[in-house]
């Protein structure tokens, strides 16, 4: 039965500007404070935020810690999570102090695999060194040995991480001529993988010794915190690529840099950084390394969905009812 302790309209806080037909559309539904300023909140801010609402909208930009969660309102009862990755929010403290976390799977999953595959595209055939070459005015035309790269068709590609993310971008990868390789946590069906063609690494150290291109599709969590390690880039190929559209802290980003400098492996294409938005000014002066401003979910379309899954979220938890999107113990 629904829960009729709850108020009817929520007070409801979001930290970032949304689009502007779901920001219209919770103003209808809630007593909401939108973003004006469009900024990552301050720990301050963040705790002066949660410390007055009954559902919190945060970002991935929102580092919502143990100490922000301690700061929240008896009222705050639903962190309702703009976007599917919740590594920035402590889901343990969040539990503990009887808060529900919900967030927005499945929304990003084909933009962020065409921008994953438009990576696997750009730095083989280094596409951001020829856009730069014709900015820059010196391009003296065509030449047969100017600018070569090398051919992405009947190259391996590794995939980290077989889950929505994964699947779709192996599909393209598949009709580009590569041939699948993947680690996962749990084997797919074999009817999936005779499907993509995929072939099961039982270790990540096996399948990036082995593949020309890696692509990250994990979440980050403990266990995967800089996984792509010194080490491990170091037996990769010194032809492969390495490509990164999931979250920075998966990879060392000091070792990655010393290896592209030193010519380790052969370059990468990132859409994700330790430290963001500061990006490493090394990777920046590199030109073996494709560089995007986090652009994985940049698309309208996605937007507008993660915000409708967020309103969604916020309207069931208000009714009494458990949010579609939970996010439940043991998410990674």
């Amino acid at each position: 039965m629904p829960d009729s302790s709850r108020p009817r309209r929520p007070r409801v806080i979001v930290t970032r500007q949304l689009m502007p037909h779901v920001e219209a559309r919770m103003a209808e539904l809630f007593d909401v404070a939108l973003s004006a300023q469009d900024h990552a909140f301050t720990k301050d801010e963040l705790k002066a935020a949660v410390a007055d609402c009954d559902v919190f909208v945060p970002t991935v930009t929102d580092e919502i810690d143990a100490d922000v969660i301690a700061a929240a309102s008896e009222r705050l009862k639903l962190i309702a999570n703009f976007g599917a990755g919740v590594d920035h929010i402590d889901l343990a403290a969040a539990r503990h102090k009887g808060i529900m976390v919900s967030n927005t799977p499945g929304v990003f999953t084909e933009d962020t695999a065409d921008m994953t595959m438009a990576l696997i595209l750009s730095v083989p055939r280094r596409l951001a060194e020829g856009e730069k070459l014709m900015r820059s005015g010196q391009w003296q035309g065509w030449a047969p040995s100017a600018m070569l790269g090398h051919r992405v068709g009947g190259k391996m590609l590794g995939i980290v991480g077989m889950g929505r993310i994964g699947l779709a971008v192996a599909r393209r990868a598949r009709a580009f001529g590569l041939s699948i390789h993947y680690h996962n946590r749990r084997r797919l069906p074999e009817a999936i993988e005779e499907e993509l063609g995929a072939s099961y690494h039982a270790s990540v150290d096996t399948l990036l010794r082995v593949s020309d291109v890696v692509t990250l599709h994990c979440p980050h969590t403990r266990e995967t915190h800089e996984m792509v390690n010194a080490a491990r880039i170091a037996s990769m190929k010194p032809t492969a690529y390495l490509i990164n559209t999931a979250r920075g802290e998966i990879v060392d980003e000091g070792a990655l840099i010393a290896a592209l400098k030193t010519g380790r492996i052969a370059g990468a294409g990132l859409d994700v950084y330790t430290h963001e938005p500061a990006v490493d000014p090394e990777l920046l002066a590199l030109d073996n390394v494709v560089l995007l401003p986090h652009l994985g979910s940049a698309t309208i379309e996605g937007r507008e969905a993660s915000g409708e899954k967020v309103i969604a979220n916020i309207r069931a938890w208000s009714d009494g009812h458990r949010p579609p999107d939970q996010v439940l113990e043991g998410w990674a």
